[in-house]
């Protein structure tokens, strides 16, 4: 018997929903999978996702089919290769989008503007606008350092519980940059909670004898971000922060709108 234009159009609704949901699915097994530290079992993601087994099966065969994860030796799921590609191209139109920001910042104090990414245990620049004056601060957009030594690096680990800022340091060490960088887990974890009670973070000489750095996170960011003014320690001085900080943290709440409007 033919097949009715509205039971086609029917049919049709109803598998473009299944792709939908499993599309929706995938994407919340592999967040899922990046909280839990890019390595799962099968039985965790089940545990935690509420989806029987061969439904979480079915999505990591096709997620391992496109090389979006990789099944280790041991059974268990990782993160795979692909990813690196995204997060990589995601991470420089993050920076795009928020050079708008960041040049207002330098307009209004006069001093360079970055913002960062925490990625994975380490720091990365993805943009930054230079200062107009002659002596400024230079960060290159793609750089990586340790956190402990960097405002942004307080600011984007001040909202990680403290067993889990102490295992990353665990595991990057907390090498001095200069004579003033933290060197010890209470010192940092200290500095965190400084961080937490003025609403932003510093940078005294830390990274670089000479240059002092406000940071601030950037609330509800896609992926955890923070904003920051660098510039010499004779400019970015204790009266200069009182000024600078509301226009960091204003700037951080119309970027993070901004990145929420855009679906980013």
């Amino acid at each position: 018997m033919p097949t009715s234009k509205a039971s086609t159009t029917d049919s049709a609704k109803s598998s473009n929903g299944g792709g939908v949901q499993s599309l929706e699915r995938a994407f919340d097994l592999l967040e899922r999978m990046a909280d839990a530290g890019g390595e799962v079992g099968l039985s965790e993601l089940s545990a935690t996702s509420g989806l029987p087994l061969p439904t979480i099966h079915r999505l990591m065969r096709t997620l391992v089919a496109c090389g979006y994860v990789r099944q280790q030796p041991n059974r268990r799921y990782a993160l795979g290769p692909r990813l690196i590609r995204l997060g990589e191209s995601a991470s420089r139109l993050l920076g795009t989008w928020a050079r708008p920001y960041l040049a207002r910042l330098v307009e209004e104090t006069g001093e360079t503007a970055n913002m960062a990414l925490l990625d994975g245990d380490e720091i990365v620049y993805v943009a930054q606008v230079p200062s107009k004056h002659s002596m400024r601060m230079f960060t290159e957009v793609g750089r990586r350092v340790l956190p402990h030594s960097t405002g942004v690096g307080k600011a984007l680990l001040a909202s990680v519980p403290d067993e889990e800022v102490r295992a990353l340091l665990s595991r990057t060490g907390m090498p001095a940059a200069t004579d003033k960088t933290i060197t010890t887990p209470e010192g940092f974890l200290a500095a965190l909670a400084d961080v937490r009670r003025a609403g932003y973070a510093i940078d005294d000489n830390e990274q670089e004898i000479g240059v002092r750095c406000l940071a601030v996170s950037v609330p509800e960011s896609p992926t955890a971000a923070a904003i920051s003014i660098s510039g010499p320690a004779g400019r970015v001085t204790e009266a200069a922060t009182e000024k600078i900080v509301p226009m960091l943290q204003q700037v951080a709440r119309e970027l993070s709108q901004a990145l929420a409007s855009s679906g980013a």
